[in-house]
C-alpha cells in the first residue's frame, strides 16, 4: 500500500529552483504578483478550486504536503504508518504554533475533520472515507477508514487543520458557504501554521502576504513581503509584467507568450497541467427552462448528448482558441495520470451530419434551444471556448444563450445546480482516477459528498458501485481495469464530454526563480528573487 500512496507524483516544470535558505537579510525582497481573479474566501474549507487551495496552501498546511515534483510529503504529521487495513496512525509535529501562537494538537486535527464536513464545506469528499478519528495523546492520531483505502494521504495535501479554539472563539466552527453566500469570521481572517501571514486584505483590490517568523520548517525563500492583486483583463496582467509593476503574474494568454519572451527581462514558463477541461449537461431536469421544447430535456437522451460531442470541432478549438497550447482528450483524466489505459480511447469524431441525424433520430430536426453557463476568468480562454462550442452547436440546430461571469457568481450558481450546460475544469487532488470519479461522475449524494461536482445528475449504478471496489483495492493492475471499465461505461453514456487538458502558461521577470508545478499551484516557499 505504501508505494501504491507514493506512486501518484510526477510532473514539474522547474525555473533555476533555489533550495538554499537565505543567507542574509540583504538577499530579502518584496515579490508582486497578479492572477487572473481574487481568492474568492480565507476559509480553506469553502471552495474546492485549485487557485484558493493552492493560494491558501502557502498560509495553511495539512498533515502532509506536495513537494516541488509533486510527491507526498510530511507536513503536520512527521511520519505515519498503517496500523490494520483501515487503522492509519498519524504522529504528529511537536512545537508547532498556529498563527496567533496557539500549540497545534490532535485536537485541531479532529476539529478539522468534522469542520470539512459541516453543511457549507467543499471538502467533504477529501475526509468522506473516513468513519472515525480518535485521540490517542495530543500528538497522535488515528483514523479509522470504513474500508481500506490505499490513497488516504493522496487527498490530504490539500485538506488544511484550523485551529480549534481560534475558530470556537470566533464563530467559525462550520465551514462558510460559498454558494449560499454565507460567510463567518474565517471567510476575511485566517490562523494557520503556514509559512506565510496574510496582514492585510482588500477583496478584488490586493492581499498582502509577510513570512510566519515562527514557521516550524526551513524557509527555501528570501522574501520579506509579497503583494498579490488579482487582474482580470489579460492585456493589463500582460502590460503590467512587461512594465515591471508585478514580478509575476499568471496564466499568460496564448497570443502573449512570445510578445513576453521577446521582451528584455521577462520570460514565459509552458508546460503541461493536470487539468481536463470539459462540458457538462443537466440530465435531472424533466423540462430545460430555457429551452423552446416543452415538457422534454433533450439532455436526457443519449444520442442528443452524442450529437453535441461530435458537433465540437476540438482541433479547431486547440489551433484557433489555444494556438496550440492543448492536448484534446477522451477521457475525463489527464492521460499523464492514467497511462496504463488512456491510449486505449478515442474520441468521438468531429461529424456535424452525424450530430444532425442523431438529433432527428431523438425527436429533434430542428434542434432545441438551451443555456450554457462558463466562467470568464477562471480557465485559459474559458470564455472564448465557450463562445466556440455554442456556435458550433448552432450549425447543428443546437440554439445555446451564453452566460459567462466571472467566477465568483458563476460557481456560486453552479455549485448550487442551477445550470443546464457549462463547462468545468477538474484536477484530481490524489492525481487517481477514484477523486475525479467519486467527485464528477458517481451519483449525487449530499449526505457524504458523493458526486458533489457532478453539476449536471448524470448517474450510473454500475460506475457508483466500481468506485467503491476501486477505493479500496490494493492490486493496481486489477485496480486499473476496474477504472478502464468505468471510463467505457462513461464514454457509452456520453455523461459528460471532455475537451482538452490546457496548457500552463507563467510569465515572470528573468530575476525570478521559482517552480511551476502542473497541478498549477505556485508555492511561495521556493520563490526567489536575485
Amino acid at each position: 500500500m505504501r508505494k501504491f500512496v507514493l506512486s501518484a507524483t510526477l510532473f514539474v516544470a522547474v525555473a533555476a529552483l533555489c533550495l538554499s535558505p537565505l543567507s542574509s537579510a540583504a538577499q530579502a525582497k518584496t515579490l508582486k504578483w497578479a492572477f487572473q481573479s481574487d481568492l474568492m474566501s480565507l476559509d480553506p474549507h469553502s471552495l474546492n478550486e485549485t487557485f484558493l487551495i493552492g493560494f491558501l496552501g502557502n498560509v495553511y498546511e495539512g498533515l502532509v504536503r506536495r513537494g516541488p515534483n509533486l510527491e507526498i510529503e510530511p507536513a503536520l504529521a512527521e511520519r505515519w504508518e498503517i496500523k490494520d487495513p483501515t487503522r492509519w496512525r498519524f504522529y504528529l509535529r511537536k512545537g508547532v504554533k498556529f498563527h496567533n501562537g496557539n500549540p497545534f494538537t490532535a485536537d485541531d486535527v479532529i476539529f478539522s475533520f468534522h469542520r470539512a464536513m459541516s453543511e457549507g464545506s467543499d471538502f467533504k469528499t477529501r475526509v468522506s472515507t473516513v468513519k472515525e478519528m480518535k485521540k490517542i495523546d495530543d500528538y497522535t492520531v488515528d483514523v479509522i477508514t470504513k474500508a481500506p483505502n490505499p490513497i488516504l494521504i493522496s487527498e490530504w495535501s490539500s485538506w488544511f487543520i484550523m485551529d480549534k479554539e481560534w475558530c470556537e472563539k470566533h464563530g467559525a466552527t462550520e465551514s462558510a458557504n460559498v454558494k449560499s453566500g454565507k460567510e463567518n469570521y474565517a471567510t476575511r481572517h485566517e490562523n494557520g501554521t503556514g509559512a506565510f501571514i496574510v496582514t492585510e486584505r482588500q477583496k478584488d483590490v490586493k492581499t498582502v502576504l509577510e513570512p510566519y517568523k515562527d514557521w516550524w520548517d526551513k524557509p527555501k525563500h528570501n522574501l520579506t513581503r509579497v503583494i498579490f492583486t488579482p487582474i482580470s483583463s489579460d492585456a493589463t496582467r500582460v502590460a503590467a509584467l512587461l512594465s515591471g509593476e508585478v514580478d509575476m503574474m499568471y496564466p499568460v494568454p496564448v497570443q502573449d507568450i512570445k510578445r513576453i519572451d521577446r521582451h528584455a527581462g521577462t520570460s514565459v514558463l509552458v508546460g503541461p497541467e493536470l487539468r481536463t477541461i470539459f462540458l457538462g449537461m443537466n440530465q435531472t431536469y424533466d423540462e430545460l427552462p430555457c429551452s423552446n421544447i416543452k415538457g422534454k430535456n433533450p439532455l436526457k437522451d443519449v444520442r442528443v448528448r452524442k450529437a453535441i460531442y461530435q458537433a465540437i470541432d476540438i482541433q479547431a478549438i486547440k489551433k484557433k482558441i489555444m494556438r496550440g497550447l492543448s492536448e484534446p482528450s477522451a477521457l475525463m483524466i489527464s492521460p499523464k495520470l492514467f497511462p496504463s489505459y488512456a491510449k486505449d480511447f478515442k474520441r468521438y469524431p468531429y461529424d456535424p451530419a452525424a450530430s444532425k441525424k442523431l438529433l432527428a433520430e431523438a425527436g429533434y430536426p430542428n434542434g432545441f434551444t438551451m443555456c450554457m453557463d462558463a466562467p470568464n476568468n477562471r480557465y485559459v480562454n474559458d470564455e472564448q471556448i465557450a463562445q466556440a462550442v455554442a456556435s458550433m452547436l448552432a450549425k447543428v440546430g443546437i440554439k445555446v444563450n451564453l452566460k459567462a461571469q466571472p467566477k465568483a457568481q458563476y460557481f456560486k450558481k453552479v455549485l448550487a445546480y442551477d445550470t443546464e450546460f457549462y463547462l468545468l475544469g477538474w484536477t484530481p487532488s490524489s492525481f487517481d482516477s477514484w477523486n475525479v470519479l467519486y467527485n464528477l461522475i458517481d451519483t449525487r449524494d449530499p449526505k457524504t459528498g458523493r458526486g458533489k461536482f457532478n453539476l449536471g445528475g448524470y448517474s450510473n449504478p454500475k460506475i457508483d458501485a466500481l468506485t467503491d471496489k476501486i477505493l479500496s483495492e490494493t492490486d493496481i493492475a486489477k485496480r486499473n481495469l476496474m477504472i478502464k471499465e468505468a471510463y467505457e461505461l462513461l464514454n457509452k453514456d456520453v455523461g459528460y464530454i471532455p475537451l482538452h487538458q490546457q496548457s500552463l502558461a507563467w510569465g515572470k521577470k528573468d530575476n525570478v526563480d521559482l517552480v511551476q508545478r502542473a497541478d498549477n499551484v505556485f508555492m511561495l516557499y521556493f520563490v526567489n528573487i536575485k
